[in-house]
């Protein structure tokens, strides 16, 4: 389903087809670019990983209800803003119910709920991160370079290995290695930018 999608479409593009309850392509496009971001937002406030997969589905599933009633308005705000509105509720409801934060990780649970700055940055921060491990998912889909590039790059930037390390386990010399880093981060940028760009009139 992921790789049929126009993931380049931009969020006026996706929300006009969101307005039909045929266009299945428009649900499936907002639910691959948003639920992973919802997921990841609410385990940064502390939340485990079935709580927060439960309120990203709940609020997914608000969002297109009061999206097709014509509740939203986009001059009061981003998309990315009314998303945290009601995931927040969703999280609210769930401390409420159960008497628990059920917090994981204790220094997330710092966040204010009700404060909406702080809010604010860890969804930009769980955005930005979706959108790199999209882009490194089509780089990897798409890439028409030896297979251990890519795997050369990540084991370098993502684990964070020493180049000697790599060249060792991949069978490669220092300098492909190194070239390896410079061919893919310049590929990764540029779908990153294209990605970004599908993000444009929300941050607008």
């Amino acid at each position: 389903m992921a790789d049929a999608l126009d993931t380049s479409r931009t969020t006026s593009a996706m929300l006009a087809g969101l307005a039909d309850p045929q266009n299945a392509e428009a649900w499936g496009l907002f639910d691959q670019r948003y639920r992973p971001i919802l997921i990841g937002f609410a385990r940064n406030l502390g939340y485990n990983e079935d709580d927060a997969a439960e309120a990203a589905q709940e609020t997914v599933v608000r969002f297109l209800t009061e999206w097709r009633a014509g509740k939203y308005d986009k001059t009061r705000g981003r998309l990315g803003a009314w998303l945290v509105g009601i995931m927040r509720y969703r999280l609210l409801d769930q401390r409420r119910q159960r008497a628990t934060a059920n917090i994981g990780r204790g220094e997330s649970a710092m966040v204010d709920m009700d404060d909406d700055a702080s809010l604010s940055v860890v969804w930009e921060r769980e955005r930005r991160e979706s959108v790199l491990r999209e882009s490194l998912e089509e780089l990897r889909r798409t890439s028409r370079s030896d297979p251990k590039t890519v795997k050369a790059f990540e084991m370098l930037v993502y684990h964070t290995l020493a180049p000697k390390v790599v060249a060792d386990e991949l069978g490669m010399s220092l300098h492909d290695v190194y070239l390896a880093k410079s061919r893919v981060a310049a590929k990764l940028r540029e779908i990153v930018a294209r990605l970004e760009k599908a993000y444009e009139e929300e941050s607008a």
